[in-house]
């Protein structure tokens, strides 16, 4: 039997400007304080492989990262946060239907925002990107830069529990750096040994 372990750092982006809004496509650079997290997030840290969310708030740190550290760099488009739809841009105490708004918290897969993008089709996208990279890194340090959403679809899917606890129970601040440790026992089995954050935001 093959067995080999894959680290898998997870890292969400700093402050963009404009500060906290629901910010799915919504294209926002770092603020400058964003990029003091996101640099302070990466001390000491090595990685084998680096694939960023194509999204600026990602993508600009992701570059300067890969160039600093000659890392190889990937960019993902299946990494990108969820679509918010109608509430694109808005600050959450902005969305005049708190009732609409509750339930996305409560229940992310059955409720979410008018007109965005549902949550099942999201998880499918993110999962499959995860897959695919985690196979590409194999036994190496892989790190993705990405968002909130795309880190508890992850956190969830690994751990085997719903998106809604992880919904409500999961904080992931800005520059927020979470761990997977993943074990292949063979090409059959995966499973998650460890998972924790590291909040430098």
């Amino acid at each position: 039997m093959v067995s080999s372990t894959t680290l898998v750092d997870l890292l969400r982006h700093g402050e963009p400007e404009g500060g906290d809004r629901f910010r799915g496509l919504r294209d926002d650079p770092l603020s400058d304080v964003g990029w003091r997290q996101m640099r302070r997030a990466v001390s000491g840290q090595h990685w084998d492989l680096l694939v960023t969310s194509d999204l600026r708030r990602c993508q600009a740190f992701a570059r300067e990262l890969s160039r600093r550290r000659s890392i190889p760099l990937e960019v993902d488009p299946r990494l990108r946060e969820r679509d918010f739809g109608a509430w694109e841009g808005l600050r959450p105490e902005a969305v005049a239907d708190r009732e609409a708004l509750q339930a996305s918290y409560d229940d992310p897969v059955g409720h979410g925002p008018p007109g965005g993008e549902p949550a099942a089709t999201m998880i499918e996208r993110v999962e499959a990107a995860f897959a695919d990279w985690l196979l590409r890194a194999r036994g190496g340090r892989l790190l993705l830069v990405c968002h909130s959403g795309v880190i508890r679809v992850l956190i969830a899917g690994t751990l085997g529990i719903g998106l809604g606890h992880v919904m409500r129970g999961v904080q992931v601040p800005y520059a927020c750096r979470t761990r997977l440790r993943i074990d292949h026992d063979d090409d059959r089995q995966l499973r998650c040994l460890s998972a924790h954050g590291t909040f430098d935001g």
